[in-house]
């Protein structure tokens, strides 16, 4: 799979329809991306406006040195965390889950409260570790997307990682390690 680049290319030709398959693909995941961090969904989608209509006024600005969800979580990333620079507080709220084929009741039942704990464990990290977590974990992102998107090394997010789930365990503790 390329990406979003052939997409993106088309686009560039003149093709209508390759921006509204690129809108389709990644405004939900980069809406629900930029949600973590600025925890409102009005502005979230807005922010997310903001990104594709850069793209659509600015449409030779992305080199296809990256790949194209990269470069929007760039995009978005930036604009989430000057929409939090112009707000005076910082809250994070909860993770949620995609819609997928329902287990047991009782199997819900753990897996909620171990998502929870894990939640609540990944919220109290330093912001560089609960960023990268969130890329990484749960957007899937590679370690090379997500340190183009935090702006640092491949080796400081592997780094910033391995920090990250020591202090996960110290937090959940032992019986956390089986699903960390």
């Amino acid at each position: 799979m390329d990406n979003g680049a052939s997409s993106y290319r088309r686009f560039l030709a003149g093709d209508e329809s390759a921006f509204e398959e690129i809108l389709e693909t990644y405004r939900e995941g980069l809406t629900f991306f930029i949600n973590r961090y600025v925890c409102d969904e009005a502005a979230a989608e807005d922010i997310a406006i903001d990104v594709f209509t850069y793209i659509l006024l600015h449409k030779h600005r992305y080199n296809f040195k990256t790949s194209l969800k990269t470069y929007l979580y760039m995009l978005g990333r930036s604009r989430a965390l000057d929409y939090l620079r112009k707000r005076t507080r910082l809250v994070f709220s909860e993770l949620e889950k995609a819609g997928a084929q329902a287990p047991p009741p009782e199997e819900q039942i753990f897996r909620g409260e171990r998502e929870k704990m894990v939640r609540d464990a990944v919220v109290k990290l330093p912001r560089d570790m609960r960023e990268a977590v969130e890329l990484v974990y749960f957007e899937g992102l590679s370690y090379e997307e997500t340190a183009k998107i935090m702006k640092k090394t491949k080796k400081q997010v592997d780094n910033t990682l391995y920090r990250a789930k020591e202090k996960l365990r110290d937090i959940i503790g032992k019986d956390g390690e089986l699903w960390l």
